[in-house]
């Protein structure tokens, strides 16, 4: 699969939250609502609790699933970066990081979702990090 993890219940203690990506809509495509709701027991956890995953640079993010009424539940992601309280956040670790839970996720998915397709797109717009991790 990826470098991802998921993590249960990491420590919080001495973190901050970085907002790094904020989705309002993953109901686009149902297959990332029902991905989201498999690996993170959703239809029975709901709005109880965040899911975590560790990413390849071994920060921790926060995924916060919000609903909205009228929609099925998720219907949007926002993810945070769990770093310690005064240190810097660098834009190529959550750029490789970020990249990486889409890989993990469409791999998650499956079916008609590959991550060839995905690398295939980031390499159209010439992401950077895809040249390390590709």
């Amino acid at each position: 699969m990826t470098d991802v993890e998921v993590i249960e219940q990491p420590s919080l203690e001495g973190k901050r939250r970085a907002l790094v990506l904020a989705e309002d809509r993953i109901g686009h495509y149902p297959e990332f609502r029902e991905f989201f709701v498999r690996r993170f027991s959703l239809d029975t956890d709901g709005l109880s609790k965040p899911g975590y995953v560790r990413a390849p640079s071994g920060i921790i993010y926060s995924l916060v699933f919000v609903g909205r009424s009228g929609e099925p539940f998720p219907d949007g992601l926002e993810v945070y970066a769990l770093i310690d309280a005064l240190e810097p956040l660098t834009e190529a670790d959550v750029d490789t990081d970020l990249w990486a839970v889409l890989r993990w996720m469409i791999q998650g998915i499956g079916g008609e979702w590959e991550v060839e397709d995905l690398d295939a797109t980031g390499r159209l717009y010439q992401l950077p990090f895809l040249s390390r991790h590709g």
